[in-house]
């Protein structure tokens, strides 16, 4: 055996069991040289996740869920708590869902990620309590600019965040005290947060704060002169408007939610074209889009991140958004994504551009599906196509993790189009491409037939560069060639390929591949493997 994690210089070297829930250090998010770590029992964790259905968030439906996330080899799983359900009544509260669910996580071996429910779900107010839906004087909708109520309630209602954050402060009170074992790795403070239809809220309240100068910390944060909201923004006045005070609204729940118990917490986005300018009235206004993200830094610091929910399926749009949030600033993780077979590719492109977590929608017996955004119904293939991945990086999690935090990686996901993909790492080049069988060069045979896999949307890998000259990847459905940069020097080539695997941190030699299985690139189908490659130089 040979352990790999001396390659990583500052990290961190404390081997834990995968999910041991040990109540030690409180799971948070650490950066570093521009990589991201979520620290879970005092090391880099990689979620694994799944994200049950809407309306999964009640003890009967919950014994539905754990068998499908035993089924995709999923780590952790993400559960609405809403509002209405913890607080049915004003002032009296209701936490047995909750005391079930980190009776049942616990019991399965699975992390949390908390979902709070509250004044927004999908922009909407669906999941507050009766007694909020009700009362439009005391919790009042947005008016839209004609003076008409809107269904979405007012980021400027003083007693609707008294009362969300009321409610939010005692269930973040009782996993402090009941969650010693640091179940819950995460949390969401409201879910997809904003307005469609509505740019902005355009009471009386609202629109003198619109009037007014647009407040100092935005201004110098974005480096803008001082003004008013329309001379500052201009044509985006009204969206930027609603973004900061509904920032600022959650960052309210997070800062004295983070006081009773600092977990991670993020917003998630409702996403709109990243190629096509931004219409006010069809964006869910409000929301941490990618090109908002620095109002979100601005408003509200106490937030770990922001992240993209994904139901595009075209590539040239997943891997902008990706783009979008990866930064120095930001972890990127994918709260949510489609779960049709199509989307399990793109694990591999979050995973290159240093994801902490990745987690499908809807993994759950609930015989509920959201298709056309996600799948029509969990056959088999669908099935595998997140259990093959899931798999393969959930035997090597903590390790995966490590070395993500303090390497270079990359990943690479098929383009609709199906053209190959490649990138610089040091003096090597890394390809990916599609379509391909094992053996040969296609127009070596041009009577063959084509791998059933050529047209369907399957296929990546992801590679992290551990030293000057040594590599490890995984991938299915691809053929990975490593060479020279353009540039490097001479005679460049691959020395060794390794199959292997790991056991803790250590990495296990299984066999060396050559002859057929090199000869052609490095071909991973629908089984992945970790190959650790050696590049070299003869004289």
């Amino acid at each position: 055996m040979r352990n790999l994690l001396p390659l990583l210089t500052g990290a961190m070297l404390l081997a834990t069991p995968a999910l041991a829930q040990n109540g030690g250090q409180v799971p948070h998010i650490e950066s570093k040289n521009g990589r991201h770590a979520l620290i879970v029992d005092g090391a880099p964790f990689l979620m694994l996740g799944g994200q049950v259905n809407n309306s999964s968030n009640y003890a009967a439906p919950l014994k539905q869920v754990w068998d499908r996330l035993d089924s995709i080899h999923a780590n952790t799983v993400e559960v609405p708590v809403a509002w209405e359900q913890l607080e049915p009544k004003e002032g009296q509260f209701d936490y047995s869902f909750v005391q079930t669910l980190l009776d049942e996580a616990r019991a399965h071996d699975k992390r949390i990620v908390l979902l709070w429910f509250g004044a927004w779900k999908n922009t909407g107010l669906a999941y507050t309590p009766d007694w909020v839906k009700l009362d439009n004087r005391r919790f009042p909708r947005m008016k839209t600019a004609d003076g008409k109520d809107h269904g979405v309630l007012s980021p400027h209602g003083a007693a609707t965040l008294a009362a969300d954050k009321r409610a939010f402060l005692k269930l973040m009170t009782y996993v402090r005290d009941h969650d010693a074992q640091n179940t819950v790795i995460m949390v969401q403070p409201e879910n997809e947060v904003g307005s469609y239809q509505n740019p902005r809220d355009f009471s009386a309240t609202a629109q003198k704060l619109f009037d007014g100068p647009v407040p100092a910390e935005l201004t110098r944060a974005l480096r803008k002169p001082a003004g008013n909201w329309k001379s500052v923004f201009g044509d985006t006045a009204d969206r930027s408007f609603n973004t900061w005070y509904t920032a600022r609204y959650i960052e309210e729940l997070a800062k004295a939610g983070k006081a009773i118990k600092p977990l991670p917490m993020y917003v998630n986005a409702s996403l709109t074209d990243p190629y096509k300018p931004v219409d006010p009235m069809s964006v869910s206004s409000g929301g941490p889009q990618g090109d908002v993200i620095d109002i979100w830094k601005a408003a509200a610091p106490s937030l770990d991140l922001a992240a993209p929910d994904i139901y595009d399926r075209g590539s040239r749009n997943v891997f902008k958004h990706l783009d979008l949030y990866t930064r120095p600033d930001n972890a990127l993780m994918v709260p949510e994504i489609g779960n049709a077979a199509e989307y399990a590719r793109y694990f591999w492109s979050a995973l290159g551009r240093g994801a902490i977590g990745f987690a499908p929608f809807g993994m759950d017996d609930a015989d509920y599906f959201n298709y056309p955004l996600g799948a029509k119904s969990f056959d088999d293939a669908t099935i595998h196509a997140f259990a093959s991945k899931f798999g393969v990086l959930g035997a090597a999690m903590r390790p995966w993790a490590k070395i993500a935090f303090a390497h270079p990686t990359w990943g690479a996901a098929r383009p609709d189009d199906g053209t190959p993909l490649s990138t610089t790492m040091g003096d090597w080049t890394v390809t990916a491409s599609f379509g391909q069988w094992q053996f040969g060069q296609r127009e070596w045979f041009p009577n063959a037939d084509t791998p059933a896999w050529d047209k369907a949307m399957v296929g990546g890998m992801v590679v992290a560069q551990l030293s000057a000259n040594e590599f490890l990847f995984t991938g299915d459905h691809v053929r990975v060639q490593f060479g020279a940069r353009e540039g490097a020097p001479a005679n460049g080539m691959i020395v060794k390929v390794e199959e292997g695997h790991f056991e803790g941190d250590n990495w296990v030699f299984d066999r060396i591949w050559n002859g057929d299985q090199t000869d052609y690139g490095l071909n991973i189908i629908d089984k992945p493997v970790w190959l650790k490659v050696t590049m070299g130089r003869y004289r």
